[in-house]
């Protein structure tokens, strides 16, 4: 069994990307990342200050868009509008959820592709469809990237996901087929899902529900990821019970200190991209 270690993958990513980064203020492109937070989430609050963390740490100019929680759709789209219309902003990401109010559909729709660092705009979702290069949410672009680092082939592998969500499941399956893996997602209306569990070679969870996979769930030497964060008065727990399955997987991530540093990191180099893809004002991305 091996631990992966997403704080050091991490760390090395950040390292890179801040070197990316001088290099491209060298060539006069300054990339800027702006955040809207509308509301007063106390997850999301958190949330965005790691984001404005990373991006000092990286050179990255930041920009905080904060909103009221009795904010209109009008509002927040002219909002959106503006910061798509800013030469200087590159990347732009709205912190979800937002008020049930709003729609946040119509607000991934309306920021533009090239700055869609979070890549939830339908677009950037069909680009990933069609295997093609584009944006891709960070959380499971940050969970490939971990199999790369730790040369874990997933070609042919049979794949599981509990969780079928916008930001996790269904592009981390669209991540995985492109990788020619087979994939199956399970979700609360699964049918006998730990018989299906215990098939994968590789398991990623992404239900938050604390120490929702069991040792009983899972293949002998399977890959377990687990993108769970379950905060609790005790602390913060996945949706693996960890302890149990460790010793039965042949690598699994930690909560906290895997999935989610490689999350940020990931999203720092989304943003960086779209830097890049400011530089070309003929770009039809």
């Amino acid at each position: 069994m091996e631990i992966i270690d997403g704080k050091a993958l991490a760390k090395n990513v950040r390292e890179n990307l801040k070197k990316e980064v001088e290099e491209l203020k060298k060539q006069g492109i300054i990339p800027k990342f702006a955040v809207i937070l509308v509301g007063n989430d106390k997850a999301s609050q958190i949330y965005v200050k790691t984001k404005n963390k990373a991006s000092i740490e990286l050179g990255i100019e930041y920009e905080e868009i904060l909103l009221d929680e009795t904010i209109q759709m009008k509002e927040l789209l002219d909002v959106i509008d503006n910061l798509n219309n800013r030469e200087d902003v590159t990347g732009i990401l709205l912190q979800s959820p937002i008020p049930k109010h709003l729609d946040i559909n119509e607000a991934f729709r309306r920021i533009l592709p090239r700055k869609d660092v979070d890549g939830f705009n339908p677009v950037n979702i069909g680009r990933l469809c069609l295997n093609q290069d584009t944006f891709v949410s960070c959380t499971p672009y940050g969970i490939m990237k971990m199999f790369e680092a730790y040369n874990i082939d997933v070609d042919g592998k049979d794949a599981v996901i509990i969780g079928r969500s916008n930001i996790v499941g269904k592009p981390m399956a669209l991540s995985l087929l492109n990788k020619n893996a087979t994939v199956t997602i399970c979700h609360s209306r699964t049918v006998n899902l730990k018989e299906i569990t215990k098939r994968a070679d590789i398991l990623v969870s992404a239900i938050g529900k604390k120490h929702f996979v069991t040792e009983d769930m899972v293949k002998p030497g399977a890959v377990v990821i687990d993108v769970g964060i379950n905060r609790t008065e005790e602390g913060i727990f996945g949706d693996v019970d960890f302890e149990n399955v460790k010793n039965k997987a042949s690598y699994i991530t930690p909560v906290p200190g895997g999935v989610g540093p490689m999350t940020v990191a990931m999203l720092m180099t989304n943003v960086v991209k779209s830097a890049k893809l400011s530089r070309d004002k003929n770009s039809t991305y």
